[in-house]
């Protein structure tokens, strides 16, 4: 969900204004045509470079959160440490490779899918305000996940594995191997429904969150908090350190809320990997075997520390990449 975290931060703004430009440069038109294209670009960019950037320890939570049997007795930092003694330090990228190929479209789905339905609520059901940025936020989110959840099932099967116990070779082996034994192409979407029911608040909350912070910031300290942006001076925009904070505090947030269910999600993903299977196969079995064997806080919360250190650099990162890219593809 970290990725979910930055492409909410980042789409929670409003879309600026354009530029004015002098007739007959046919600048306008040719910006508002590809618009999509360009932010499909910036977002998917600044995605896979934050992903990248915290992928050893998107691999770490995954190993804990399953309680792989080879690390269940480690903590984070320890797990960082042993993974590559284990399986060299390329283990701690284990699936991100699969992470790249969903992180692109993931982001730009969401991008967009947000501006779409937050215009859509608010001149067909007449909804303003923050409250607009939450509902809008919670349907991008899932609108997104539903498009690029086998890829982030696969990257999920692929991140598990051990040096030495592979079940899989390789992202195109990972696709064939669970369409031919897990039940056809429904396959893919084990844990579908917990994933959704924990990215509705979340990708809500992140929106909300940010959108909220970034507007009264913008609103009641302009000069201290913000600065024109480079490519457009009549835009207003966040200070980086700012965003960085706006957008750490919007995924801490988030992700409290909805932790448990990406617990849920992820074991319900490994399916047949894990031993502990055939008590694992809905939602509610899911939370109950994880309650009743390792508690609240070793297991429907378990890793949660590991996403709050993940937070900072992930947001730094996106926000960082995203602001750069924007000036580069003039989004402002």
């Amino acid at each position: 969900m970290a990725a979910a975290a930055a492409a909410a931060a980042l789409a929670a703004a409003e879309p600026p204004p354009a530029m004015p430009q002098a007739a007959g440069t046919g600048g306008p038109a040719a910006r508002r045509d590809f618009y999509w294209l360009r932010s499909f670009l910036a977002g998917g960019i600044a995605g896979c470079c934050a992903k990248t950037t915290v992928a050893p320890l998107d691999r770490v939570k995954v190993l804990l959160q399953a309680h792989n049997h080879h690390y269940r007795h480690l903590g984070v930092f320890s797990t960082l440490r042993a993974v590559p003694k284990k399986e060299g330090y390329l283990g701690l990228y284990k699936g991100n490779g699969a992470m790249m190929i969903r992180i692109f479209p993931y982001g730009a789905i969401q991008f967009m899918a947000f501006e779409q339905y937050k215009t859509l609520i608010t001149t067909k059901l007449g909804v303003s305000g923050h409250v607009h940025r939450l509902m809008a936020g919670s349907m991008a989110g899932m609108t997104a996940v539903i498009c690029t959840y086998p890829l982030d099932m696969v990257r999920v099967r692929l991140a598990f594995q051990v040096k030495g116990e592979h079940t899989y070779t390789g992202i195109i082996h990972a696709f064939k191997t669970i369409y031919a034994k897990e039940g056809g192409f429904l396959g893919f979407y084990r844990g579908l429904m917990p994933t959704i029911l924990g990215m509705a608040p979340y990708a809500g909350v992140s929106f909300f969150t940010f959108g909220t912070l970034k507007s009264v910031g913008l609103s009641y300290a302009p000069t201290l908090l913000g600065r024109p942006s480079s490519d457009n001076p009549n835009v207003l925009v966040l200070k980086t350190h700012i965003n960085l904070l706006c957008g750490g505090v919007a995924g801490a947030i988030a992700q409290t809320i909805s932790y448990p269910f990406d617990v849920t999600r992820r074991r319900m993903q490994l399916g047949t990997v894990l031993p502990e299977f055939e008590k694992c196969l809905t939602m509610r079995e899911t939370m109950k075997y994880v309650y009743g064997h390792h508690g609240i806080r070793k297991g429907l919360y378990r890793g949660l520390s590991l996403n709050y250190i993940r937070c900072v650099p992930s947001q730094a990162v996106a926000f960082t990449t995203y602001e750069l890219m924007k000036q580069f593809f003039h989004l402002n």
